[in-house]
C-alpha cells in the first residue's frame, strides 16, 4: 500500500499545534508526542507510513514548534495538553510518546486516560535521570542568528561547540530561518530542566496494554526500572530495536514502524 498523501496542518490555539496525517479509518487514530527539542514535523517520516491505515497526529508540545509558549513546563501540564487532544478526537485513540513526549504520555495515561486504548513509550522509564540537557540550550543561545541563510550554517556553530554531528541536524529543525529565531522556548526549557528531567510520584496505574521500546544501544531504560514500570503499567510488554540508541526512530525507521504497527495491529 502506497504512502499517504500529504498532511494537512492544523492549528487551535487553545490546543498544540497538530499536523494530521492521512483520514480516519475503521482503526484507531494515533497521537504522537515527540522528545525535547524536537516537533511533530521530525515524525514526517514514521506518520506518513503509519498512516497507510490509520489517521496519524504529530503534535508539537508546548514551548515547541508551532505550539504555545508557557513559562512552565511540566509533566502534568504536558499531560492535559495531550489529554485534551485526545478527547478532541472523540474515540478511542492510541498514543506514542518518545524520551520527554514518553514521559509526559505516561502522566496522561495515569492521570487522565481518558479514550486511551494502546500506548508506545519510546526508550524512556517512569524515573527521574540525573544528566541535563542544559548545555545543548547553551549551545543553540550561542548560536548567532544574525550571521545565519542556511541551516547550514547554524550547524557550523554548533559543530564549533562541540555538538555531535547527528543533534546538529536534529536542533536546525527547529530553526526559523526567516524569523531568524528557534523555534523552542529555550529560556522555559531552561527555567524548568529539573522538571522535565524527573517524573512526578505518583501511586496511580494504568491497566491498558503498553509496549516499552527501547534501543538495544540506548541506556535510558535499565533492568532495575522495570520493577518501577510493572508497579504502575499493569499490561507492560518490552521490546529492543537492535542498533538502535535513544533515538530508535532515526535509528532503525522501519523497525521502528514495523514495532509499533505490530504492537497498536494485535
Amino acid at each position: 500500500m502506497g504512502l499517504a498523501a500529504e498532511p494537512r496542518i492544523r492549528y487551535q490555539q487553545d490546543m498544540l499545534n497538530r499536523i494530521v496525517h492521512g483520514t480516519e479509518t475503521e482503526k484507531p487514530p494515533l497521537v504522537i508526542a515527540h522528545g525535547l527539542f524536537g516537533s511533530g514535523r521530525n515524525w514526517g517520516v514514521i506518520a506518513r507510513r503509519l498512516s497507510d491505515t490509520r489517521q496519524v497526529i504529530a503534535v508539537d508540545m508546548r514551548n515547541h514548534g508551532d505550539s504555545a509558549w508557557t513559562g512552565s513546563h511540566t509533566y502534568p501540564e504536558m499531560a492535559a495538553d495531550l489529554a485534551e487532544v485526545m478527547a478532541d478526537l472523540g474515540r478511542p485513540a492510541d498514543l506514542l510518546g518518545h524520551s520527554m513526549g514518553g514521559k509526559a504520555s505516561m502522566m496522561m495515561a495515569l492521570s487522565q486516560p481518558g479514550n486511551l486504548r494502546r500506548l508506545v513509550v519510546a526508550d524512556i522509564a517512569p524515573v527521574a535521570y540525573s544528566h541535563t540537557q542544559l548545555p545543548y540550550i547553551q549551545a543553540m543561545r550561542a548560536v548567532d542568528l544574525s550571521a545565519i541563510t542556511r541551516r547550514s550554517d547554524a550547524e557550523a556553530q554548533l559543530a564549533a561547540q562541540g555538538v555531535e554531528r547527528a543533534l546538529q541536524s536534529f536542533f536546525t529543525q527547529s530553526l526559523d530561518l526567516t524569523g531568524k529565531r528557534w523555534k523552542l522556548n529555550l529560556e522555559a526549557l531552561e527555567r524548568n530542566m529539573p522538571a522535565i528531567m524527573t517524573f512526578p510520584e505518583t501511586e496511580a496505574t494504568w491497566d491498558g496494554p503498553t509496549l516499552f521500546l527501547t534501543g538495544a544501544e540506548s541506556n535510558y531504560v535499565r533492568p532495575e526500572h522495570r520493577e518501577i514500570i510493572r508497579a504502575r503499567f499493569l499490561r507492560p510488554r518490552f521490546a529492543r530495536i537492535p542498533g538502535a540508541g535513544h533515538w530508535l526512530h532515526a535509528d532503525r525507521p522501519r523497525e521502528f514502524e514495523a514495532a509499533v504497527r505490530t504492537f497498536l495491529d494485535a
